[in-house]
């Protein structure tokens, strides 16, 4: 018997085709997109604008698959952090960010990532592997059904792997998120290490979303240690790609800056910084580093932010100082699966040894 079909890994125009082989007009398509992604139906069981006939027809070789929720963890600041299980066992992490009239899901793109950022725990593991594009969507929905009647606002992809590195699949996350989930381009950001030529190429392949870069250097030197993608890509040739990078009207460019006690968070390493950026629509976020077990670096002193925030505004540069939420429930991409996963091998070594 052939594995059947989940029905979320297929877009539109393949869902449309897959309707069609079956007889079924147009309109079967339209409705059970609103199913999906509008209703966060689990089963094909629940969609009632369908006969039970066809239901049935359609179980026999399709299903609608979800992620599985394995751990969620709520913070003292309204931070939630949700632990998924994905079909081949691995896991994932999103975290959601109340903040005022907004809901901020962070979603990931990858498990694990092949980056090597000193500062992130995400990449100590290294890459496993890619995710899917309804994977990457499926975050959402999971979440939008939890938390009903509540909807998330906007998404970041700021959570666990490097989206440009997940190209193809990423575009096609963020054109259903668009489509079907109606979330606005203009609420979508999308982070980046420095991944110059896939910069260039989003604005033509994906919907005109946020871009966010993760800088957290002036020097190559320095980049070059904590950012092992600069050795690829270096300062000059990124912050070309970000002068490049087309830009609606009021809209900016962030570049995200982990301060690091005694590694990029010096006056000169600011001034820097204002030459650098000199000419680009942009904001920065000052992100001091928050240490976790295993990193040797350090969060530098409430002194040292805020004396590089005053050199950057008396640059006539927009800086905001981003402090890190939800640290009582181990938010920072990682933690939680890394806890989960350790936990699990913990259990199959003790499994092993009776």
């Amino acid at each position: 018997m052939s594995k059947k079909i989940n029905l979320k890994t297929l877009s539109r125009d393949e869902l449309s085709g897959f309707m069609e082989e079956r007889g079924l007009p147009n309109y079967r398509t339209d409705q059970l997109l609103n199913w999906i992604y509008a209703r966060y139906a689990t089963s094909l069981d629940e969609i009632t604008e369908f006969s039970k006939d066809l239901r049935s027809r359609l179980a026999e070789i399709s299903t609608i698959g979800n992620l599985v929720v394995v751990a969620r963890q709520r913070s003292s600041d309204g931070t939630e952090k949700f632990l998924f299980s994905l079909e081949d066992g691995q896991t994932v992490e999103s975290v959601l960010i109340p903040d005022k009239d907004r809901l901020t899901l962070c979603i990931s793109s990858q498990v694990g990532c092949a980056m090597g950022c000193r500062f992130c725990l995400t990449g100590a593991a290294g890459l496993i592997r890619n995710l899917r594009a309804w994977e990457i969507v499926d975050q959402i929905l999971s979440v939008n059904r939890l938390i009903a009647p509540e909807k998330i606002s906007n998404i970041v992809l700021m959570g666990m792997g490097e989206p440009l590195a997940n190209f193809d699949e990423v575009v096609e996350a963020l054109k259903r998120i668009v489509l079907h989930i109606g979330i606005s381009k203009r609420k979508i950001t999308l982070s980046t290490a420095g991944l110059a030529p896939k910069i260039l190429e989003l604005p033509g392949k994906a919907p005109d979303v946020n871009l966010a870069v993760s800088l957290n250097a002036t020097t190559d030197a320095v980049r070059d240690r904590i950012m092992p993608v600069n050795r690829k890509y270096p300062i000059k040739t990124l912050i070309e790609a970000c002068r490049r990078f087309p830009l609606k009207p009021r809209r900016r460019i962030t570049f995200e800056y982990v301060l690091i006690a005694g590694v990029n968070d010096s006056p000169e390493d600011a001034r820097r910084l204002v030459r650098l950026l000199r000419g680009i629509r942009c904001k920065v976020n000052l992100i001091p580093f928050n240490p976790h077990e295993g990193s040797d670096l350090q969060r530098p002193s409430r002194f040292s932010v805020l004396a590089f925030q005053k050199i950057l505004t008396d640059g006539n540069m927009t800086v905001l100082i981003r402090e890190s939420k939800g640290q009582d429930i181990l938010a920072a991409c990682g933690q939680l699966r890394g806890g989960h996963t350790s936990r699990k091998e913990e259990s199959g070594r003790s499994g092993a040894e009776t």
